[in-house]
C-alpha cells in the first residue's frame, strides 16, 4: 500500500469526490497544509527572536565602567603663627551706664525769695530734664527717692472675683436622681441607721417625718430642711440619718446634671 499524504490536494479531491465543495469543510481540507506550514514557520521565528533578542540587547548597550573612587586623608595642619602682635588690638573697657532710679523728686510749687531758693529745688526747665544724665526706670522697684516714700514693691493688686451663682434646683427633671439600689436600697438604709429617740418612746409619739433635701450635681446631699414636723427628737434623728446618706445618681435635665429636690418621708412607729 502506498504512503498517503492526508495534507495533499489529491486527498482532498478523493475525499470530496461526487460531493458538494461549496461548503467550507473542502475549503479548510484544502488549505490544510499551508495553514500548518505557516504555523511551523511562525512558532520557528519566535523561538529564535527569544532566544536571541537578550544577546543583541547585551551587545546593542554599552559597556558599564567601574568608577574608582579615590579617597583622599586629610591631614592635620599646624596653626599659623602671628608675627605681628599689633594684629591683635586690645578693647578699652566701657564704662558702666549711671545708677538708675526708680522715681524723680518732685517739689512742689512754692513761693519763695529768689534768695532761698537751692539750685536743686529750682523748677527744672525741658532744656535742662533733656540734658540731664540721670536715667528713669520703672522696672527698678529697689526703694524710693522721696522721703516717707512706698516702694511699689510693696503694692499689691487686689483682683475681686465676682461670687459663682448657684444654679437654682429642679423640682422634676427628665431623669430624677436615683439611690444606688432604688428606693428599696434606700429604706433599707435609713431603717438601718435610724435609732428611736428615748423621749419619744416613753411620750408615745410615732408618725412620719416629711424631709427635704438637694441631690447637688455631683450626687451629695445638700440643704436638708423638713417639710412636715412630727417631734423635735424624732425631727433631730431624721436630719441625721440623711445627712448620713451615700452619694446618689444626680439628676440629669438636656443629659446635663443639674441639682434637684428630693422628698424622703421617715416613719416612727413604735412596736
Amino acid at each position: 500500500m502506498s504512503k498517503i499524504d492526508l495534507t495533499s490536494l489529491e486527498w482532498c479531491e478523493l475525499i470530496f469526490k461526487d460531493r458538494n465543495k461549496s461548503y467550507g469543510a473542502y475549503k479548510m481540507r484544502r488549505d490544510l497544509g499551508r495553514r500548518q506550514i505557516a504555523a511551523l514557520i511562525i512558532v520557528t521565528v519566535i523561538a529564535i527572536v527569544g532566544f536571541t533578542l537578550p544577546r543583541l540587547i547585551s551587545m546593542a548597550l554599552p559597556e558599564k565602567k567601574e568608577e574608582m573612587v579615590e579617597v583622599t586623608q586629610l591631614s592635620i595642619l599646624d596653626e599659623p603663627e602671628i608675627k605681628d602682635e599689633n594684629i591683635i588690638k586690645k578693647v578699652d573697657p566701657i564704662a558702666p551706664p549711671p545708677a538708675l532710679k526708680s522715681t524723680i523728686k518732685f517739689t512742689p510749687p512754692v513761693i519763695k525769695k529768689d534768695e532761698e531758693v537751692q539750685d536743686e529745688d529750682e523748677l527744672k526747665s525741658q532744656d535742662d530734664l533733656n540734658e540731664t544724665k540721670v536715667q528713669i526706670s520703672i522696672a527698678d522697684v529697689k526703694g524710693n527717692d522721696e522721703l516717707n516714700g512706698q516702694d511699689i514693691a510693696d503694692l499689691q493688686e487686689v483682683i475681686t472675683k465676682a461670687p459663682e451663682e448657684k444654679e437654682e434646683p429642679y423640682t422634676v427633671v427628665e431623669q430624677m436622681p436615683q439611690f444606688p439600689g432604688g428606693d428599696a436600697a434606700l429604706l433599707e438604709y435609713i431603717s438601718s441607721k435610724l435609732v428611736y429617740p428615748v423621749v419619744a418612746q416613753e411620750a408615745g409619739v410615732q408618725g412620719v417625718v416629711v424631709l427635704r433635701f438637694v441631690v447637688s450635681p455631683e450626687g451629695k446631699v445638700e440643704n436638708v430642711e423638713v417639710l412636715r414636723s412630727l417631734d423635735p427628737s424624732c425631727d433631730k434623728e431624721a436630719i441625721r440619718v440623711v445627712q448620713s446618706l451615700p452619694q446618689f445618681i444626680p439628676g440629669k435635665q438636656n443629659g446635663k446634671a443639674v441639682p434637684v429636690y428630693f422628698t424622703c418621708p421617715i416613719r416612727f412607729q413604735l412596736r
